[in-house]
């Protein structure tokens, strides 16, 4: 099990009861990962949150944004702050962190969780009910969902989708995206191509 979670408060005190009680609802002494959420207190909880590394208390920092709003906010985090993670939003149909944001984490050796691979069901409404293109298979996709995990997992920065469910049969679905295949640069942008015009 490898266990990550988020501080979203504003003041030291604040921060360092919500990330105690994150120890306390998960158990255990340390766990791998703590980021300041859509970074709010950023400067603050950092500051703790780097303490508690140095003491083992988590293996790893970050901060996370799922706004593009923030961007310019998270690249001035990014560019201040030595950390181990960033997560942002980011998927076949919403590729505005690409540019600036990928870039700047590989450049900076910064690993990156993604949140929202499906933009808020958004994908999944682009295509409704159509079936899969005949590219799908050479990805060995058996899903839309597939598809558009696979693509956000082909990204050459080695992006890592964290897709949430409810629902069991989903969560193996998305799983299976892990199996097989990923595209390569030409059918990446052939998936592009595909998308853009349904957004």
């Amino acid at each position: 099990m490898w266990i990550a979670t988020k501080v979203d408060r504003e003041g030291q005190a604040s921060g360092i009861a919500r990330m105690e009680r994150s120890f306390e609802l998960l158990g255990g002494d340390s766990f791998e990962l703590m980021q300041v959420h859509n970074l709010r207190g950023t400067e603050i909880q950092l500051e703790t949150m780097k303490e508690w590394k140095e003491q083992g208390r988590f293996r790893y920092i970050g901060v996370t944004t799922s706004n593009d709003r923030q961007y310019g906010s998270m690249e001035e985090t990014m560019n201040a702050h030595q950390l181990d993670f960033v997560q942002l939003d980011y998927s076949l149909g919403n590729r505005n962190a690409e540019e600036r944001l990928l870039r700047l984490a590989e450049d900076r050796g910064m690993a990156v969780l993604v949140n929202l691979p499906f933009g808020r069901g958004r994908l999944f409404n682009a295509v409704g009910d159509r079936p899969l293109p005949e590219w799908a298979a050479d990805i060995d996709a058996t899903s839309w969902a597939q598809v558009f995990l696979k693509y956000v997992m082909s990204h050459p920065a080695g992006l890592i989708p964290i897709p949430g469910t409810t629902k069991p049969h989903h969560a193996e679905d998305n799983l299976n995206a892990a199996r097989g295949r990923l595209p390569d640069a030409a059918l990446r942008v052939e998936m592009e191509r595909y998308i853009d015009p349904l957004l």
